[in-house]
């Protein structure tokens, strides 16, 4: 069997010997050329596994060649090599569809795991994949239900962003199928061989984060009895999945940019670093810009980790797939060999309802609904949907701009739940679906503060 080739770009002819003797030595064949128009030319007569680039050239840059490569050989993973501490660079590159990036001096520890999760990238044509259209996914394999063209676009991105080794920000209501889309992305990209890692970033008590996430020595602290790996180890060769990352701490925010920058880590009571490989994925249920421009989030991290941003729409948005969603779930949770089918009146509630908790509350509503009735059909009643539908804002309300109409929107919601929870800010943050750290900076920035420290 031929060796694969592999396209070496790069205008310093230390470097292309360097990358092409490393490449040698893993069974591959190297091409190399000095200048984006020899690239251009060897792209044009040859079938490559990879392309690797130096962003700076002596007759372009790199992210010509990345675009180039985009529009014109889209199965073709592209990597580009950029200067030390040129973020902007690297980010500007995933942005146009690089796979990934390497920081000069290169590390060929680095360079080696990144050709090898690049050939791993499944080719097109060789398996059918959740994205395409009528696919059957395989038995057990997580996948998004539904033909509305809001999910078919979902579907297409996570299926770009599988090719991408790019940190994707998931954004999305709670309950809107964001770890899903997190699994189909690592599912079907090149470290699907590797662990799936997901973290609740709002259930780390603060004095543990940098040990949870980098581990720790034996004796580091009161009760480190042995040496401890963080998530960044343990997801190793994998994809660490932090959900409602927006609840860090501006301390560990600091940390964790550097982690993600410098692809190495510092166990707590360690005097050394050592390299981590891991893919990061993001996911919150607010808007982290916002949180940017109020100083609750690090501008820097929400850059690094907001490279491409998936958006996972609401179940409101997706009427047309409810009565899909709601056979899939009524034949997982069908008891006794019995599963119950939705009357057309039914069907037509659940269309008609809010839903805030989203595909959640869908599956609690009828797991409960299952239970509850004893013939074939499951009728209205059975569904015990609340009447009052949660009330959407107009555009016009109070003629207020929309960032004080959404911060009076906010302001209500926190007080509303604080008063059904006797002023209970703990019992408060769950009945919002948000982190007592994340309810306790909003009545910060809301001016709460001076109406719950006046309560008898």
């Amino acid at each position: 069997m031929a060796a694969g080739q592999v396209l070496v770009v790069d205008d310093e002819a230390d470097i292309r010997e360097l990358l092409g003797m490393t490449l040698i030595r893993m069974g591959l064949e190297p091409q190399c050329a000095g200048s984006v128009s020899e690239a251009l030319s060897l792209l044009g007569c040859n079938t490559f596994e990879l392309c690797l680039t130096d962003m700076r050239l002596s007759d372009g840059d790199g992210l010509s060649i990345v675009e180039h490569i985009t529009r014109n050989h889209p199965s073709l993973p592209v990597a580009v090599i950029t200067a030390h501490g040129s973020a902007e660079n690297a980010v500007a590159a995933l942005k146009a569809g690089a796979f990934d990036y390497l920081g000069k001096p290169v590390s060929l520890d680095q360079l080696r795991a990144l050709v090898r999760s690049a050939l791993k990238l499944p080719r097109p044509g060789a398996e059918r994949r959740d994205s395409d259209a009528g696919a059957q996914p395989a038995a057990g394999m997580p996948h998004l239900i539904g033909e509305s063209p809001q999910m078919a676009q979902a579907r297409q991105l996570i299926d770009k962003l599988a090719r991408s080794q790019a940190p994707v920000q998931i954004r999305g209501e709670s309950g809107s199928g964001k770890e899903l889309a997190a699994r189909l992305i690592h599912l079907n990209g090149a470290r699907r061989e590797g662990p799936f890692l997901a973290v609740n970033c709002g259930a780390i008590p603060e004095n543990l984060m940098e040990s949870e996430f980098f581990g720790h020595r034996k004796g580091a602290f009161t009760g480190a009895l042995a040496d401890h790996d963080g998530f960044f180890q343990a997801a190793s060769g994998g994809t660490l999945f932090l959900d409602e990352v927006g609840d860090l701490p501006l301390s560990m925010q600091v940390k964790l940019l550097r982690a993600i920058q410098e692809k190495r880590v510092r166990k707590v009571g360690s005097t050394s670093e050592e390299p981590v490989d891991v893919r990061i994925i993001s996911a919150t249920h607010r808007h982290l810009a916002d949180e940017v421009k109020s100083g609750a989030f690090r501008q820097d991290l929400y850059y690094r980790l907001n490279v491409i941003e998936l958006r996972m729409p609401a179940l409101r948005e997706l009427r047309e797939d409810i009565p899909r969603l709601a056979a899939a779930i009524l034949g997982r949770h069908a008891a006794d060999g019995r599963t119950p089918r939705l009357s057309a009146q039914a069907v037509a509630a659940l269309q008609d309802y809010h839903f805030p908790g989203n595909v959640r509350e869908l599956e609690n509503i009828l797991e409960r609904a299952v239970a509850l009735t004893s013939g074939d059909e499951i009728e209205v009643e059975d569904l015990q949907l609340t009447h009052e539908r949660a009330a959407v804002p107009e555009a016009d309300i109070d003629g207020l701009p929309l960032p004080e109409r959404l911060e009076a929107i906010e302001r209500k919601a926190i007080l509303d739940a604080l008063e059904r929870a006797r002023y209970n800010q703990t019992a408060a943050a769950k009945l919002l679906g948000i982190s007592f750290r994340a309810l306790r900076y909003r009545i910060q920035r809301l001016g709460i503060r001076q109406e719950l420290d006046a309560k008898p």
